[in-house]
C-alpha cells in the first residue's frame, strides 16, 4: 500500500499545528480590544461616580476676593452657588450672569473651581468717575458712562455732573446719554492733581464743558476731544500762572488764563 503523498503530508502538518500565524495574531488583537473596551467602561463608570457621586468632590466653600464697597456676603448671596452640588456640575457662566444682573457695581467677575471642594469668586468693582444728583442721592457713573449704583453720600474726590443743556440744540442732537459720556471722557482725561481738586463737571453743550475746582478756580475744557493735549496744556498753564482763577484749554494750541 502506497504511503501518503507530499500534499497529504502538508495538510496533516497544517491541521496539527493549528491556524496560520496571521489568523492567531488577529484573534489576539481582537481579545485585547475587547479587554481594553471592558476596562474603559469600568474606568469611565468609576470616574463618573467620583465626579458626580463622591462626597469628596462636592462644593463646601465659596470664597470671595476683590471687593471694596460690596461685602463678601453680598456677593455670595447674589451668586447663589449650589453648596453641596458636585463640583463638576457647577455652571460658572450662570453664576457670572447672576452676579452682573443682581450687582451692577460688579464690572468683571471670574468664577473658578478650587478643587476639591471650593468655588472662588474674583470680583472687580466699577469705579465712579462722576456723580449725578438725584432726589438727594447720588448716582455713580463709571468711565464707560454706565450708571451702576445710587448712594446717599457722595464718595470723596468724585466730581458731580451738572447737565445744563436740556433746552439747547446740542441736547436735542446728542441726547443725555451722549453728553454724559462726553463728560466722562473729560473726567478721565484730567491730570491727577486737577482731578483731585475738581468738584463739578458742567456740561452746557457738546463742546462747552467746564470744571469747577475746590478753591473756586474754573477751567474751560470745551469738548472731550484732544483730551491728552488739553491735560498737558492745563498742567503747564497752571504752573506758568499759579495765581490765575480761570483757565481756558478748549483750544490746546491757544490756551489762556485770567484773573488773580
Amino acid at each position: 500500500m502506497a504511503g501518503p503523498t507530499t500534499a497529504q503530508r502538508g495538510e496533516r502538518q497544517q491541521k496539527s499545528s493549528g491556524p496560520p500565524p496571521a489568523r492567531r495574531l488577529r484573534r489576539r488583537r481582537l481579545r485585547m480590544i475587547v479587554i481594553l473596551a471592558v476596562l474603559a467602561l469600568l474606568l469611565g463608570a468609576g470616574g463618573s461616580w467620583v465626579l458626580y457621586g463622591s462626597a469628596w468632590l462636592r462644593v463646601r466653600n465659596v470664597s470671595v476676593s476683590g471687593t471694596d464697597v460690596l461685602t463678601p456676603d453680598e456677593v455670595r448671596e447674589a451668586a447663589a452657588v449650589p453648596v453641596g452640588a458636585p463640583m463638576i456640575s457647577v455652571d460658572t457662566g450662570a453664576i457670572e450672569a447672576r452676579l452682573r444682573r443682581k450687582l451692577p457695581r460688579i464690572d468683571t467677575v471670574d468664577v473658578v473651581r478650587a478643587w476639591p471642594q471650593g468655588i472662588g469668586l474674583k470680583v472687580t468693582e466699577r469705579t465712579p468717575v462722576l456723580l449725578v444728583q438725584n432726589d438727594g442721592n447720588f448716582v455713580e457713573v463709571d468711565d464707560e458712562g454706565v450708571r451702576f449704583a445710587t448712594v446717599s453720600q457722595a464718595p470723596k474726590a468724585v466730581p458731580t455732573l451738572e447737565l445744563s443743556a436740556s433746552r439747547t440744540a446740542s441736547f436735542r442732537r446728542f441726547g443725555t446719554d451722549r453728553l454724559v459720556r462726553e463728560a466722562v471722557g473729560v473726567a478721565g482725561a484730567l491730570p491727577a492733581a486737577v482731578a483731585r481738586d475738581t468738584r463739578t463737571v458742567q456740561v452746557r453743550s457738546y463742546d462747552n464743558i467746564s470744571l469747577q475746582l475746590a478753591d473756586g478756580r474754573t477751567v474751560a475744557w470745551g469738548s472731550s476731544e484732544n483730551g491728552r493735549a488739553k491735560a498737558r496744556t492745563l498742567t503747564a498753564l497752571m504752573k506758568a500762572a499759579p495765581g490765575a482763577r480761570h483757565f481756558d484749554v478748549s483750544v490746546p494750541t491757544a490756551p489762556a488764563s485770567s484773573g488773580s
